[in-house]
């Protein structure tokens, strides 16, 4: 993995764009605001540091690590972030819309009000995460792990939940209306309040 000194880094990332930033290492790092749209980071290590308000819009984040990075309000719409490491990440507020997080590792992420609309979830880790007042309407959330989630009156309008583990997550005052939720195990979620209007519901709620 690339290491580069601060002033390569400052010179780097006023270069034109897209940036070619395979295996780079930039953690720990202060990147406020920084564009990096379109920019390949596939592999890069971006642990720990502060991107609040930074634009990842359709960049490649494979197998990137982010874990504990700060991505308050950051734009990642159509980003491709396929089995990223966003362990205890802050994307309060951030905007997946789009976003391809199949296979990602988000344990206890902060996603709260975060937009992940149409995003691809599949086989995502988001056990103990943070999705209060989230947005994942029309995601594709099949065998994605929820468990002891907090989906608090978070938006899961035509959401695919097929076979998604929801064991002990609380749906609150969720928006699941036409969402399928068939194969998923809802076991001790919390539904109060929640809309299930149209919804396709797992065997085990059919009676």
């Amino acid at each position: 993995m690339s290491v580069l000194t601060h002033f390569q880094i400052f010179d780097l990332l006023n270069r034109p764009r897209p940036l070619w930033l395979v295996k780079i290492d930039l953690s720990d790092l202060v990147l406020l605001s920084v564009d990096f749209s379109d920019c390949n980071l596939s592999f890069a290590n971006l642990s720990r540091s502060d991107l609040n308000w930074a634009d990842f819009t359709n960049s490649n984040l494979t197998k990137a690590n982010l874990s504990l990075a700060n991505l308050f309000e950051a734009n990642l719409s159509n980003a491709n972030l396929e089995g990223a490491n966003l362990t205890r990440c802050n994307l309060t507020r951030a905007n997946l819309a789009k976003s391809n997080l199949k296979e990602a590792n988000l344990i206890e992420a902060n996603l709260s009000r975060a937009i992940l609309t149409k995003a691809i979830l599949t086989n995502a880790n988001l056990n103990l995460s943070n999705l209060t007042r989230s947005d994942l309407s029309k995601a594709d959330c099949s065998n994605v792990n929820f468990s002891h989630a907090d989906l608090y009156k978070a938006n899961l309008f035509e959401a695919n939940l097929t076979n998604a583990n929801l064991i002990e997550a609380n749906l609150s005052g969720a928006d699941l209306t036409a969402a399928n939720l068939s194969g998923a195990d809802l076991t001790d979620a919390i539904l109060t309040d929640a809309d299930l209007t149209d919804a396709i519901l797992p065997d085990s709620m059919i009676k």
